[in-house]
């Protein structure tokens, strides 16, 4: 049996698509098939949590439209079908007066995209929201939340299924080649083999490598970060109340180690960013000959390398120092021990990287022939992926001619 359309990713950007395909065309076969057991296992399910408010993105750029459309879409979301979550708000902090232009720029960025309730906030009214920090301003971001992104993309994906009983799931199905037909592709698995008129592909980690098996001519890789967290002790839970982030820097691609209350109540803190010798590695000393060689053969990251030459150090240092990672918390909360912090988790996040070395692409959708693929999805993508799904969506019936 042919599928009309199959869906090659179970990350919450995979199975919001899956559903929007799904709800916008009833009539339709759809399969989602992931290679692991179960959905969100990679980038969602290792995530900080955080439902981004869209602050830091350009104006009219695809992450900046599909963060704030995401975001309206995925609370209602969650707030129809139970989702865990809390739309309580961040606090964005100065810590010393370097910092301040940059502050401006941020709150003007946020104001560009239309943010919903943000204001700039003296250093008193930062200790009224968050009474440990200690800053000389900040903003408050009122709609930035906390969400179950796993739950979220568990529902997601039920919902599909239910719309049409043809429609199918599969788990720990892992792609290893496509076959192009004059009608349908054959996608072969290491379990067996599927035939569909038309695919999609939200394969994250390695979206590359899959854009490659579907015969696109793709110059970038994406290559991994690992980030690691600390967990507050139970005894100090009480120093963060909800969501505290530094002021970005705007040389350095990522947004900096941050604390976030998450819906279990645990409270980490992080995270760094570290280029990881294994795409699918979460432990520090994970070792992948293939991401390996990938990664270091390809110029685009050691022109990473060379251009973040002192951030990527102190990120390494960083990594196996407790003591230099609790001196970078204690530069907002400086009342924090030795003692309030122990190891946490750690997640990876795919970058895209251009050959010049530059992580900041936006949102990447490609077509190739009867394929859509997402080729870069990094933060805020959780967030923004029910507008994601929704895109893609309409860009299939446009590209696939769906009736």
């Amino acid at each position: 049996m042919a599928f009309d359309i199959a869906v090659i990713g179970g990350g919450i950007v995979g199975a919001a698509t899956f559903y929007k395909l799904q709800k916008k065309n009833p009539n339709l076969k759809i399969i989602l098939i992931e290679k692991m057991d179960k959905l969100a296992d990679h980038q969602t399910g290792h995530n900080s949590g955080v439902i981004h408010s869209g602050l830091y993105y350009k104006p009219g750029s695809l992450k900046a439209r599909n963060c704030i459309q995401g975001r309206h879409e995925l609370v209602a979301f969650a707030k129809e079908y139970g989702i865990a979550h809390d739309v309580c708000g961040k606090v964005v902090v100065a810590t010393n007066e370097k910092e301040l232009p940059n502050l401006d720029k941020v709150f003007k960025t946020g104001l560009e995209n239309e943010i919903e309730g943000i204001q700039k906030i003296s250093a008193a009214e930062v200790k009224d929201i968050e009474p440990y920090v200690e800053s000389i301003g900040g903003i408050w971001v009122p709609c930035t939340g906390i969400i179950d992104f796993r739950g979220a993309t568990e529902k997601m994906a039920e919902l599909a299924l239910a719309m049409n009983a043809a429609s199918e799931m599969h788990l720990g199905h892992e792609v290893l080649s496509i076959e192009k037909g004059e009608e349908t592709s054959k996608i072969i698995t290491n379990k067996g083999s599927f035939e569909a008129k038309y695919l999609v592909f939200c394969a994250g980690l390695q979206a590359d490598r899959l854009a490659k098996k579907d015969g696109v001519n793709l110059k970038e890789k994406v290559v991994g970060f690992r980030g690691d967290y600390y967990e507050l002790t139970e005894e100090a839970k009480h120093k963060v109340k909800n969501l505290i982030y530094p002021v970005p820097d705007p040389d350095f691609p990522f947004l900096g180690v941050h604390f976030t209350r998450m819906t279990d109540g645990e409270i980490e803190c992080g995270p760094n960013a570290v280029f990881t010798f294994k795409r699918e590695g979460y432990g520090k000393t994970d070792f992948s000959l293939r991401d390996t060689v990938d990664a270091l053969t390809y110029g685009g990251t050691w022109k990473l390398f060379f251009n973040n030459m002192s951030f990527g150090i102190n990120e390494y240092r960083r990594a196996f120092s407790k003591r230099l990672f609790l001196k970078t918390l204690q530069r907002m909360i400086p009342s924090l021990t030795m003692e309030d912090i122990h190891p946490g988790r750690s997640g990876v996040r795919a970058l895209l990287l251009a050959q010049d070395g530059d992580t900041r692409d936006d949102f990447r959708i490609e077509y190739h022939g009867r394929s859509i693929h997402v080729l870069n999805a990094p933060s805020p993508a959780a967030t923004a992926s029910l507008a994601i799904g929704g895109y893609i969506a309409e860009e299939a019936e446009k590209h696939f001619g769906l009736k």
